[in-house]
């Protein structure tokens, strides 16, 4: 069972260098934070997989947990400094009227 542990945690952890495209060359600030948070999410559940391999879910889940948080505080704080900066939507695509 490990074995699958640690092919799934592979997998996931080349998926996150796939995902890393899209924070890089990301032509809209929402499209780069959608990446950050989603590599993010995907490093929640590589360490939910590492505590599988080691053994130690519970002290890992606890570090997920911490993480998981961290992530979103500052998926939120970033998206409410551009909104406020008005940097975060293209005004062009919208229009006013």
């Amino acid at each position: 069972m490990d074995n699958v542990f640690l092919y799934s945690g592979l997998y996931l952890a080349f998926l996150m260098l796939l995902s890393l495209y899209r924070p890089l060359f990301g032509p809209t600030v929402v499209d780069r934070m959608i990446g950050v948070n989603a590599i993010g999410s995907k490093t929640t559940v590589l360490l939910i997989l590492i505590g599988l391999i080691f053994h130690r879910v519970e002290m890992f889940v606890d570090i997920a947990l911490a993480y998981a948080m961290l992530n979103f505080l500052a998926v939120l704080a970033a998206s409410r400094y551009f909104q406020k900066r008005k940097g975060l939507y293209d005004e062009a695509l919208f229009g006013k009227d």
